[in-house]
């Protein structure tokens, strides 16, 4: 039974926050958890199975168990979807323009070995599912990304992941969200189609360079690079409907620059594991 919060008074009760949209909606919108909690006695987060090791110890989430058909298996007073807590609790641009991380990168190794070669590494998604097709970007044009300053790593899944060879992409793709955090955290940037990808790498403060077509999701804005969700993120948007060609060439020619600022900066920049990338990072942030 639903005993849906719009936005009154708490009270001090306890509220169930459901999670019915995709996982990227889930990781957006979990940034609202400690606001809620802050006018909640309690937040449980009835969440996507594959997100509970990341929202376990988010802030403002008291705890997070499985979502599934039929009711929740924990006692609460009302409840919310997630998509609806900014609205309830009059979300205040503060709330949403974030300039710190707020989900934490889980504990475990990241299983894989990136190259040594000082290059800098570039993970990539360019297929979506089946819901919007204009989101996805024809594997041969990502091959102007591949250079000699780059490396090249594939995170894709779905039937567009036998084309990482064709491009010169290292496989390193799952479906285990945490393992999947733990690897672009050992990247040096994620690019990507509007899809999960983008949030999570968001959420955890890693840069990430999302590929928007021309009349793109309601959550990122219709001009500028910038968006007020993730201060990672940098936008590159089409022109025109279906034109991907000017798209990658803006990337092509972002990842020049940046890898001439990093050459600059860092001649012998080497990551040496998991461990020396997120220290490097923490150092940054203190």
């Amino acid at each position: 039974m639903q005993r849906i919060w719009r936005g009154e008074e708490l009270g001090g009760r306890h509220v169930l926050v459901r999670c019915y949209h995709g996982l990227g909606d889930t990781i957006q919108f979990i940034r609202f958890m400690p606001a809620l909690r802050a006018v909640a006695r309690e937040v449980t987060v009835w969440c996507q199975p594959a997100l509970l090791p990341l929202l376990a110890t988010a802030e403002g989430i008291d705890r997070a168990i499985p979502l599934h058909d039929g009711v929740p298996d924990v006692e609460f007073d009302v409840d919310i979807e997630i998509m609806e807590v900014p609205h309830a609790i009059r979300a205040r641009q503060g709330q949403i323009a974030l300039q710190r991380p707020y989900l934490s990168l889980p504990p475990g190794g990241a299983e894989f070995q990136r190259s040594r070669s000082g290059r800098v590494a570039v993970g990539l998604v360019w297929e979506v599912g089946a819901w919007d097709k204009r989101r996805e970007i024809p594997v041969a044009a990502l091959r102007r990304l591949s250079g000699s300053s780059t490396v090249l790593y594939s995170l894709q899944l779905g039937p567009g992941a036998a084309m990482a060879e064709s491009i010169g992409a290292r496989d390193i793709s799952t479906a285990d969200i945490c393992l999947l955090a733990r690897r672009i955290a050992q990247l040096d940037l994620v690019v990507c189609v509007d899809t999960m990808l983008a949030h999570l790498a968001g959420a955890l403060g890693l840069e990430v360079w999302v590929l928007l077509h021309a009349d793109c999701d309601w959550r990122w804005p219709a001009h500028g690079e910038r968006s007020i969700w993730y201060p990672t993120a940098r936008l590159f948007r089409q022109s025109r409907p279906g034109d991907w060609t000017s798209v990658i060439e803006e990337v092509r020619n972002a990842l020049d620059q940046r890898n001439g600022a990093s050459v600059a900066a860092s001649p012998d920049r080497v990551v040496d594991g998991l461990g020396a990338s997120i220290s490097s990072r923490e150092g940054n942030r203190r």
